[in-house]
């Protein structure tokens, strides 16, 4: 049971390298003075932002967005609303392991869909599919993420599927040195792009492996881009920055389902509010035998797993 059980302001162009050598120094620095310094540094984020600040640095995006794809790009920075903790479950007796949640969420969320000439600009999908013997159970060191999706479901196997777990107590935010990383009041995780530099703390702090990180310019072609995105969500990603499953912050802070929900033909995943006592979500962890992954890490995950 154990394995189962601050947008900143508009920056400038060399702010990432900037707070690499921010980051590096303070590595070295022993004084109280330095550590204050660099702490009222980081401090800056969409959260604290005017209004007419936030809509300055949202116009600066679309307008770079249109210039590289050649068309229109909005992007939103859609708050989260009070009274409202998203949850995700999941019917691991209904999953089948046809991935379509896989190609949903690369569709709507701008991943980048890799390129054969650029050897570290490989496909990144947020959800991973792990394909497991019954016999074995849940059992990670047996998993298989390289199964073959039109052949399922196959006798004898079950699927996993894994992403971010929206932790109430990530272990990512506790190791980012510049405060790129932090959970929204919704309970969504998110990352700011701008903010990121790269270090990959974070990646290496996650027990489910749910980060990926921009190795080089992601390939997103014109004709496949979402416009419709979210500040710290879906938003075109630039190279040398970690990103991650955000349960689709530009549709659910809309009052819509995660896009990899809709497009499961089995109804096995699902997805509310954790606060609200009359939500299918709070109905199906209430009645059903829930499972949560790594439940020993004390991460308190918003994504659980359950049967029938």
């Amino acid at each position: 049971m154990s394995d189962f059980t601050p947008l900143p302001r508009s920056p400038s162009p060399d702010r990432r390298g900037f707070l690499k050598k921010v980051v590096a120094s303070a590595a070295i620095a022993t004084s109280a003075g330095c550590r204050q310094a660099l702490e009222e540094f980081m401090k800056k984020s969409l959260r604290e932002m005017s209004r007419a600040e936030v809509k300055d640095v949202l116009q600066k995006h679309e307008a770079e967005y249109k210039a590289k794809f050649g068309r229109e790009v909005e992007v939103f920075a859609t708050p989260a609303r009070e009274g409202v903790l998203f949850g995700y479950g999941l019917d691991l007796s209904r999953c089948n392991g046809n991935r379509k949640c896989v190609t949903a969420c690369v569709k709507e969320n701008n991943q980048s869909r890799g390129s054969d000439d650029a050897p570290h600009n490989n496909p990144i999908q947020w959800i991973r599919v792990l394909e497991m013997e019954k016999d074995k159970g849940i059992s990670f060191e047996h998993a298989n993420p390289y199964y073959n999706p039109k052949e399922v479901p196959e006798e004898g196997k079950f699927y996993l599927p894994v992403q971010c777990q929206q932790c109430e107590n990530p272990p990512c935010v506790k190791v980012c040195p510049v405060g790129a990383t932090w959970a929204e009041r919704d309970g969504i995780v998110v990352i700011d792009y701008d903010w990121c530099i790269g270090c990959r703390c974070c990646m290496s702090a996650c027990p489910y492996g749910a980060r990926s990180f921009n190795w080089a310019e992601p390939n997103l072609p014109s004709d496949q881009v979402n416009p419709n995105t979210h500040v710290l969500g879906n938003r075109p990603r630039p190279r040398g920055v970690v990103e991650k499953c955000t349960f689709c912050i530009q549709r659910t802070r809309a009052g819509r389902y995660p896009a990899c929900l809709e497009a499961c033909p089995t109804g096995a995943r699902k997805f509310g509010n954790l606060l609200d006592p009359n939500s299918e979500i709070r109905r199906l962890l209430e009645e059903k035998r829930v499972f949560v992954l790594k439940e020993e890490l004390n991460t308190r995950p918003k994504f659980f797993y359950f049967y029938g």
